[in-house]
Parts: structure tokens; sequence; C-alpha cells
């Protein structure tokens, strides 16, 4: 994991992106509850979607989204999503994402990063605090709301 790069989604790297093989277990952490129920107030265009290549194999997808004037503060400058695959888990291909998403949301003006994940064993609750986010409540749907300080 040495050539690791962060590029726009693509129609040549969505196939591969949406092939990712994740842990077994991991799948049901995907999509917490409360970004389920919030997806309708995400604009598109708000949407910051990127693939991590090593080389020139898709190991990752993060997706995040910039928008200063969304209502609800876990979506003004959040992940949404990251995936690594099973085999590349462990290697910093996370870490890289999480960082990129946040050099973004800097260059943006943004000074926080938020996350929302369902806790629970398997969760992504290590790896976030790992890169820097700490809880700072529940969610209405007991999902765990962190920010990452930029």
């Amino acid at each position: 994991m040495t050539d690791l790069r962060l590029e726009e989604l693509s129609a040549s790297t969505a196939a591969a992106a949406n092939s990712l093989t994740l842990k077994p277990g991991q799948e049901q952490f995907v999509q917490p509850t409360t970004y389920g129920v919030a997806e309708s107030d995400v604009k598109p265009s708000a949407a910051w979607p990127r693939v991590v290549l090593d080389g020139d194999e898709v190991v990752g997808l993060i997706i995040g989204s910039f928008d200063a004037e969304n209502p609800e503060e876990e979506l003004q400058a959040c992940i949404w999503r990251v995936n690594v695959a099973a085999t590349a888990q462990g290697r910093g291909v996370g870490r890289f994402a999480v960082h990129g998403l946040a050099d973004e949301a800097r260059s943006r003006g943004f000074e926080r990063l938020t996350v929302v994940y369902e806790p629970g064993e398997g969760s992504p609750e290590a790896f976030f605090r790992a890169v820097g986010f700490d809880v700072v409540r529940e969610t209405r749907y007991g999902d765990h709301f962190a920010v990452l300080t930029l």
C-alpha cells in the first residue's frame, strides 16, 4: 500500500467500488439509521464521492457531503460512507480516505467533519476514534454522532 491516491468516482471505477467485499458482519454498519432517514435532506450536488486506489486497484470508497446551509449539523461536512475492501483493511486505506476528505473540508472552510455510525460489536467505532473522532452525542435513533475538529 505505497501508491494510495484518491480519485473521483467515475464510470471506470464504479463497478469496482460497488464490488468491494467487506469483512463478514460489516455490511450491517454500512448505513446508519440516521443517514437512512436523512437521505432526502441531502443535495446530490453536495456529494463528494472518491475511490481509493492502490496502484490501479480500487481498494476503498469514501463518500462525503459538503453543504454549509444544511440545517442538520450532521450533514454539513460529513462522511456519508467509508468502505474498505476486506483484503485491504488494517493497512491505512480508511485513514488515508478520511484524511483526504478532512483536507477537502478544511479547504472549503469547514472547521469540523462529522460522522454518524451505529455502535455495537463490529461497528466502525474503534476506527473513527483512532482517526480522531470524538462522540459528542447519540442521535434519536441510537446512532453515535462524532466530530473531528479540523
